[in-house]
């Protein structure tokens, strides 16, 4: 069941929602497979410190946050990945690692890829590891209300090469 916190505000904010279940998968590139969504619109939650304080980045599960790009946005401010130990207690009603990506209900920023704002749906953990939530970006967007910039590549494999390359969400 997803977490009591986000059905309910969903279901009191009329949002049309699908439930999907599916087996056990703790990133956001197993679930796009195992639902046969595109990683484009399965988004998976990052969080970051900016400073010392806590935020959500929401971006698409075959992208990665540029830490260079945050930077760059956030001036001088100090941005850096989390650990669990630094967020797990800000989510009682998920399992670690599994939170929705709606910091409004934890009291914290959300930072949203434009990759991601781009796309008609959004899939996301419901706050356990065997079930998402697909609904309308823009009723997600109209929910949150994120900050929607550039902060994210896509790992782009190139055939026989083993390097690693990236690409832009620009």
């Amino acid at each position: 069941m997803p977490a009591q916190k986000l059905r309910t505000y969903l279901d009191e904010n009329n949002i049309r929602y699908v439930t999907i279940r599916h087996s056990s998968a703790y990133t956001a590139q197993e679930i796009a497979a195992k639902t046969h969504i595109s990683g484009k619109e399965v988004a998976k939650t990052v969080m970051i410190k900016v400073d010392r304080n806590l935020a959500m980045c929401v971006l698409p599960a075959s992208y990665k946050v540029d830490f260079e790009l945050l930077q760059d946005v956030f001036g001088k401010e100090k941005v850096a990945l989390a650990t669990e130990e630094e967020f797990k207690y800000f989510f009682p009603d998920c399992e670690v690692g599994a939170m929705p990506p709606f910091g409004n209900l934890y009291d914290l920023d959300v930072y949203v890829a434009q990759s991601l704002a781009e796309e008609e749906m959004i899939a996301f953990n419901a706050g356990n590891h065997t079930e998402m939530i697909q609904m309308h970006y823009e009723d997600f967007e109209r929910l949150v209300k994120p900050h929607v910039f550039r902060f994210s590549r896509k790992e782009v494999a190139m055939p026989g090469d083993p390097s690693e390359r990236w690409q832009s969400d620009y």
